[in-house]
Formats: structure tokens, C-alpha cells, sequence
């Protein structure tokens, strides 16, 4: 490939990284990082380190064959990329493959390099030499058996002959390691020259490259330590960082890149790895700062464009992230992995027609990409183009995973989102009070689905296939909706903007804006008619409304705007699975990787479990609590507790758990079980910080109970309050609303989505007590985190409250139609997310 200077680099045996080449291509597959949990698209970044695009390096590569750093400079061409020549043959004759080379050709080749002995090992024989470049041409014309017989010849007559046994090596891991006899004499091969020459820095990296694709990672990096010992050097460092990288140790990653960089500063390729092992433990705006940097070094960087576009989509900054990824197709119009990025960045960002076009682009140029084909069939279905979704979704399900290898994680969703697809496409045209979602579809269904776990379903029965006389969904231009509609529609928008979370790792999604802005303004009117004793029609019957159908309609609006996340009812889930208790797991910090959406809370965290700490030892160590309090008076930090409670507990071992209790307001004195922190540590010193709800049977109708008794006296207060203004009744209402809320939080009973649900309950429901939202939610600030972190739900209110600046409800609002005559059936709400109501905005600029 041509490099910033103009020169070519060859197949460099001593340098380029054929073993972490291929070990990248394998760690593909442990893209399951905790981040990831968090923050789905940090799996493709991860990639950053499987597929370089070719193109330039700033530094330049000697045109001859490299076989190590004593005999020409460091090759600065990527060490992380699947191509084996670091040639991109564009005509230059320094590129021209070696295959095509001659027997005359391949002999004067080997004159050249046995007279300047630019080759592992040369000897003091001139005759041997000329031997021996013969079969390190071979090597490069990619002929190895032949290169392999030719070394075999030499040692025969001289068994000892190290180049020989070096050479023969090479050939062995360049005939490819897919073949474990190819790597395991190699290895053996290596292993002799190390014993003859243990003080030859290039053979231990040489070896690393074998052992490291083989899953020999602790070896690799012994060996490349070693090799480091006797001679660093920035390509050593490099390679190095690469492997502590795939093994997740990201801070001896860091390190390693930083001491390439110190010897070499001018590697824009160490500077993005530097970028990445920030970007992985959660550090965005470090990262940002790298890519930056890198981007300083070598101004065409495509993949230091690509990876700013990602670190800022994850820091929730759209228009920065658009920017850069735009930059990074201007260089390179087909760079997949961009595309891909971008699309799946605007489909989270609720722009779906246009995440389309770059999924449809990305299958064009690779048609067997499984994250393009799946959110192709995401985006048509979740616009209620269910016969191009489904073919898309048949696609994935098609590609097979092969004998042993792992199933990525869009082929185990595909068929769960095939099923949903079809039954939301029967049921387009029904009214939505006929039916109700987790009734319909089964229970085992609904649990593997919701527990991301394979399509392994016994006696499951496939949904019905799509009905020919059920049409798609066609697109409804937002000027043919009636003017108090289109009102309804722009009112909604800005109630849901302002449930966004302004804390990294929260893209703004107009999509999920609007439907729960509906859904807040069909919560608004549902109660007001409840308040004035009118009942409402609910999954096929007309009752009085209860708190969870309240609930039902923030669920029907959170599930058809991201058909790809299970919204689900826990107490809905088969019985067995109740009874074994159904969990809502959230990393805090797992190994070097901390979730920066909770990073606000980790102070208050550590602070809860101190008071907890202390009231254990008060309890069964008084004696020694004094010394316990001043230990715990020097820990700043969550990962410092866990020598701590070692040290003062000799129970703890490997970590411990403390619990979080919930006060009731019905039962004075009684508390529930609120979730589980835990802290646990391995021998390197790597902790998992984690919180997680339990849902059992036992502990969800307590809280139940718990909330029907508010419900009741809400509704009670509800109805004096539409008789009566007086502000004492509205602060009840208000602080009543907040404290049903504060315990739906605590009880996690939702699957995915309880956070914006909630919240959209609490705006309709302030809203019918006459009291609008107008305030953002603060920066860095969670909702359920507020909840789940309050010591009762006064506390909870009372920072709610703090925030959501409440003012008297617009007399406009009255004037407004009803949500659910307006969209009664799943076809009318997916148009009218489907509608582009950027008339809105300029409704606002000309109010304004």
C-alpha cells in the first residue's frame, strides 16, 4: 500500500502482525463487553481493530522486504489489518507482487538481498546466503511449500542453519494458521532459533504472532515482553498494547501506546488505539481527544473520523457525530463500517428513513453484513413495511452460524423480532383496546425474549405468516391531518423532549419524543376522565381505569416505537420464571469499563454502602468499629471498599453484596427490598460494580399492594380536585402521582423502558391535575436512579419537584383531541411517528 511519503512497504516477516491479524478476526467474537450493556454500538467501534481500510500511513515503509528493525526502518503501516501485504498494487512497479515474478526474476531478487544480506540471519557465506534469499523470495512470491523445501535441503546439510530454521518458520505461519499443524510447527521451528539465538528480539514477536491467534495470549505476551527487554521499540509497544487490548486489560493497554507514542510520536494509528482503550473504559471525552490528535497526525484518516463520529453519538451529541461521520464518507463513500455506524446512530436517533438509505448502501457493498440486514429489517418494520422487513429478518435467519462458531447477537434476536413483526402486522388493523400484547403472545416466548437468550422454544407454535389483505403501512403527510391534530402532534413533541436525559450515552430520539409525548397527553386525558368517574374501554373490556392501565398506555406508545425492545410485563412471565425471580442487571464498572450514564451516582452509592458497612459492624463488631469508621473515612473511591471490608470482615473473600431498603407509606415501620449493589474483585485487581432488581412473585405484590393503596387515594383526591382549586389539593395530587411513581421504580416491573414510562405517567398525570412540566430533567440526573437512590418517596418528590418546574396547564390543552380516537389502531400510530412535523418547529420559531 502506498504510504504519506510515496514509498511501499513489502511483506514484512519480522514486523507485520500475521498472528494478531488473525487473532482480531477471532476476537470479533468477544465483543461481549459490559459496555456493550450500555451502549450497544460500542461492539462495532471495537472493530476499529479488525478492519483498517487501506489507505496511507504518515511515515513511509522501505521498499525491500523488512525482516527486521536492523536491517531497515520501522514500518509504520497499520499493524491491525487483515490484508498480509501492506502493498496496495495500483501499477507502481515498487508494489509489483512477487508472483509474478520469473525464475530470472526470483534469482536476481535473491542476488540483490544475499549481497546486502537484507534477510534473518545472514551468514558469512556468500554461497549459503544466495541459498537462502532463493527461499525467502519464494516466501514473498507466496509459493511456501516450495520456500519449505528449499530451507528442508540447507538443513540437511547443516541442521543448525538458523535462517534456515527461521525461514522455515515464517513459511509454516504464512501458509496459514486455520491449519493447527501449520502452527504447531512453526512454533517448533521458533522455539529452535530462540534456543540457539535467545538474544534476537524479532524471533520472540514472531512467535507472539503465532501463539497469539492460537488463544495463547498470556505466552504472546511474554514474548513480546521479552523482546521489549532486548530491544524497544515503538512497533513493540505497539503490538503489545494491541494484545492487552483484545484481553480487555484497556490501562496496560493505554500504557503500552503511550510509551510507542513517546518513541515514535508520530503514529496516528497508536494515537486512535490510545484513543480507543479511553473510549472502552467509558473516558468520551479523552478519547475525543485522541481522535483529535490522530486526526492532527494524518488529516485523511478515515477511521479517526469514524471513531469521533462514535465517541460523540455515545456523548448524545448528534449534530457533532453527523459531522464527523459525514467527513469520514467524503474520504471514502463505501466504507462499510461508517455506514453502518451512521445508519444505526440515525435509526437510534428516531430518523429511520434516512438510517435506511445506509443500511441499504452498506448491503450493497457487503450483502452478507448481519448488523446492515437485521436493522434494514428493523427500520421497515418499525415504519410498517413488514413485507421488505421480514425478507430482510429471512436473510439473517439464513446465515448459519458454522460447527463452533459463535451466533452473533443479530441472528439471536432476528427470529424473536420475525415473530413480534408478524403479530404486529395481524393485529394493524385492530383497535387497540381489543388486544393486549403480553396476553397474546406466549409466555416462554416472552421470557427468552426478554432474557436475550436462542430461539430454543419447545412446542412454540410460529406466528400466522402476513395476511395478503393487510396492506403496509403507507406514509401520511403531516399536512393531511386535520389542524387540531397536527396541534395534538406538535404539543406532543415538546412534552417529549423533555423527558431526554442529558447524560452521556442518551442519543435524542424524535421518534421516542413523540410517542411519548402522546402517550403523556393519553394519560393526561384518561385520568381526567377516570376523575370524572367515565370508564375506559381496555384490552377488550370497559371498566373504571387502574393504575396499570395508566401504565399500559405509555407501554403501547414505548413498544411500537422501537418494535426491537422488548417492553414486557415481569408478572406476565410464566410462573417458573417468576418463582426463580427475573433480574434487572446494570454494570456499574466491570473490569477497566465504567458505565458513564450512572457515573452521578457512584458518590452516592459509595456513601449508602459506608452507612451500611457501619451499621453491620455496629451490630456484630463493636469493638472495632472506630477502626472500621477511619478505614472507610479514606475511601474515595467504589474500587477501594473491597480490601476494606477483606481486611475488617473475614468472610468477605472474593466480594460481598448490601441491600437497599424501600419504606413503605402504607404500612408504617414495614420496608421492602429495593436492589442488590455488588462488589466483586478477581486476583488482578478488577472489580465488578453492579446493582440489580429481583422480581419475584413474593416481592411484586407487595409493592402492588403498595400502589393500589396510592392509586385509590389519588383517584379519591382526583376527584376533589376537579371540584376544587385549591392548592392543597394540587400539592396532594402532585406528591401522591411522584410517590406511585417512586415505588413503580423501585420495582422495576417492566422488562426494557421503565425510566421514560414512568415519566410519562407522571407528566399526563400532573397534567390532568391541572400542573405542567416545564422544566428539562437536569443534567446528568437519571429519573429511576432518583427513585431507586432516595431514602423514601418525600426525598423523591421533593427532587423531582426541584426540577420540573411546575406551572398551571394551558388552557389549550382542553381543546385538544383525543389521543386515542385520533390513532385508534397500531397502523394510525405508526403513521403518525412516521410523519415529518418539522412545520412544528417553525411554529415555534414564528411564536417565539
Amino acid at each position: 500500500m502506498a504510504s504519506a511519503g510515496g514509498t511501499c512497504c513489502r511483506c514484512c516477516w519480522g514486523t507485520v502482525a500475521l498472528g494478531l491479524l488473525v487473532l482480531l478476526l477471532l476476537g470479533a467474537a468477544r465483543a461481549a463487553l459490559a459496555l456493550t450493556e450500555q451502549y450497544p454500538a460500542l461492539s462495532l467501534l471495537k472493530q476499529e481493530l479488525h478492519r483498517q481500510p487501506r489507505q496511507g500511513q504518515a511515515g513511509g515503509c522501505p521498499q525491500t522486504p523488512d525482516w527486521g528493525e536492523q536491517y531497515a526502518v520501522e514500518c509504520d503501516s497499520p499493524l491491525l489489518r487483515f490484508h498480509e501485504s501492506d502493498c496496495e498494487l495500483r501499477g507502481s512497479s515498487s508494489c509489483e507482487s512477487l508472483l509474478s515474478l520469473n525464475t530470472e526474476q526470483i534469482l536476481s531478487q535473491a542476488k540483490s538481498l544475499a549481497e546486502q544480506k537484507r534477510f534473518p540471519f545472514a551468514t558469512d557465506n556468500d554461497n549459503t546466503n544466495e541459498d537462502l534469499a532463493i527461499a525467502y523470495v519464494l516466501i514473498g512470491s507466496g509459493l511456501y511449500d516450495e520456500a519449505i523445501r528449499h530451507f528442508s535441503t540447507m538443513l540437511q546439510e547443516d541442521p543448525e542453519l538458523v535462517s534456515a530454521i527461521y525461514g522455515r518458520g515464517i513459511a509454516y505461519g504464512k501458509k496459514g494458521l486455520h491449519d493447527i499443524n501449520n502452527a504447531e510447527l512453526a512454533l517448533y521451528e521458533l522455539s529452535r532459533v530462540i534456543s540457539l539465538e535467545p538474544d534476537r528480539p524479532e524471533v520472540f514477536e514472531q512467535r507472539a504472532e503465532i501463539l497469539s491467534p492460537l488463544g495463547r495470549i498470556s505466552e504472546a505476551l511474554a514474548d513480546l515482553t521479552k523482546a521489549i527487554q532486548l530491544q524497544p521499540s515503538a512497533r513493540l509497544y505497539r503490538h503489545r498494547g494491541t494484545l492487552y487490548f483484545i484481553s480487555e486489560d484497556y490501562a496496560t493497554a493505554h500504557e503500552d501506546f503511550q510509551r510507542s507514542l513517546e518513541l515514535n510520536k508520530n503514529q496516528p494509528i497508536a494515537m486512535l488505539y490510545k484513543g480507543l482503550t479511553f473510549f472502552h473504559r467509558g473516558l468520551l471525552k479523552e478519547a475525543i481527544e485522541s481522535f483529535k490528535e490522530a486526526l492532527k497526525q494524518k488529516a485523511d484518516f478515515i477511521d479517526a473520523y469514524k471513531s469521533l463520529g462514535q465517541a460523540y453519538r455515545e456523548l448524545g451529541n448528534f449534530d457533532a457525530a453527523t459531522e464527523n461521520f459525514q467527513k469520514a464518507l467524503l474520504l471514502n463513500q463505501n466504507h462499510v463500517q461508517t455506514l453502518q455506524l451512521r445508519g444505526m446512530m440515525l435509526y437510534h436517533h428516531g430518523s429511520l428513513d434516512e438510517a435506511l438509505k445506509n443500511f441499504k448502501r452498506c448491503l450493497q457493498l457487503e450483502p452478507y453484513n448481519e448488523v446492515c440486514q437485521y436493522m434494514k429489517g428493523l427500520s421497515h418494520v418499525a415504519m410498517g413495511q413488514f413485507y421488505e422487513g421480514i425478507k430482510a429478518q429471512t436473510k439473517v435467519m439464513l446465515n448459519d452460524p458454522l460447527p463452533g462458531q459463535k451466533a452473533s447477537p443479530e441472528y439471536l434476536k432476528v427470529k424473536y423480532l420475525r415473530e413480534y413483526s408478524r403479530y404486529l402486522h395481524a393485529h394493524l388493523d385492530t383497535p387497540l383496546t381489543e388486544y393486549n400484547v403480553d396476553t397474546d403472545l406466549p409466555g416462554n416466548f416472552k421470557d427468552h425474549w426478554a432474557k436475550n437468550l436462542p430461539f430454543l422454544i419447545e412446542d412454540y407454535e410460529e406466528q400466522p405468516g402476513l395476511q395478503p389483505h393487510i396492506k403496509d403501512v403507507l406514509f401520511q403527510n403531516f399536512e393531511s391531518y386535520k389542524p387540531e391534530v397536527q396541534e395534538l402532534v406538535c404539543v406532543a413533541d415538546r412534552l417529549g423532549s423533555l423527558m431526554q436525559y442529558e447524560t452521556p450515552g442518551f442519543l435524542p430520539n424524535k421518534r421516542i419524543h413523540r410517542a411519548m409525548g402522546l402517550a403523556a397527553l393519553e394519560v393526561m386525558q384518561a385520568v381526567q376522565r377516570t376523575w370524572a368517574n367515565s370508564k375506559v374501554r381496555m384490552n377488550g373490556k370497559t371498566r373504571l381505569m387502574q393504575w396499570r392501565d395508566m401504565f399500559d398506555i405509555a407501554v403501547k406508545w414505548r413498544r411500537i416505537a422501537d418494535p426491537d425492545q422488548p417492553v414486557l410485563w415481569l408478572d406476565q412471565m410464566p410462573a417458573r420464571s417468576l418463582s426463580r425471580g427475573f433480574n434487572n442487571h446494570i454494570n456499574l464498572i466491570r473490569g477497566q469499563v465504567i458505565n458513564m450514564r450512572y457515573l452521578e451516582y457512584f458518590e452516592k452509592i459509595l456513601h449508602f454502602i459506608k452507612d451500611r458497612i457501619l451499621v453491620y459492624h455496629g451490630a456484630n463488631n463493636p469493638k472495632g468499629l472506630l477502626e472500621v469508621r477511619e478505614a472507610l473515612e479514606n475511601v474515595h473511591k467504589v474500587e477501594d471498599l473491597l480490601p476494606i471490608m477483606k481486611q475488617f470482615n473475614s468472610k468477605t473473600r472474593d466480594g460481598f453484596t448490601v441491600n437497599t431498603k424501600v419504606p413503605s407509606l402504607k404500612d408504617q415501620g414495614k420496608e421492602y427490598d429495593g436492589f442488590t449493589i455488588t462488589i466483586t474483585g478477581d486476583k488482578v485487581g478488577n472489580i465488578l460494580f453492579s446493582v440489580e432488581t429481583q422480581t419475584t412473585e413474593e416481592r411484586t405484590q407487595l409493592y402492588h399492594a403498595e400502589i393500589d393503596a396510592l392509586y385509590k387515594d389519588l383517584t379519591a383526591k382526583g376527584k376533589v380536585l376537579i371540584l376544587s382549586a385549591e392548592l392543597g389539593e394540587a400539592d396532594a395530587v402532585c406528591n401522591l402521582i411522584l410517590s406511585l411513581v417512586y415505588y413503580f421504580y423501585n420495582l422495576m416491573p417492566l422488562s426494557r423502558g421503565s425510566s421514560v414510562i414512568a415519566y410519562s405517567v407522571i407528566m399526563g398525570a400532573l397534567m390532568a391535575s391541572g400542573k405542567e412540566v416545564a422544566g428539562k430533567i437536569p443534567k446528568g440526573k437519571l429519573v429511576d436512579f432518583e427513585a431507586m437512590t432516595a431514602p423514601g418517596s418525600e426525598a423523591f418528590s421533593k427532587i423531582a419537584r426541584s426540577w420540573m418546574n411546575l406551572q398551571s396547564i394551558s388552557p389549550s390543552y382542553k381543546s385538544l383531541p383525543s389521543v386515542s380516537e385520533s390513532f385508534p389502531t397500531l397502523r394510525t400510530m405508526i403513521e403518525v411517528l412516521n410523519a415529518d412535523s418539522s412545520r412544528c418547529l417553525k411554529k415555534t420559531i414564528v411564536a417565539v
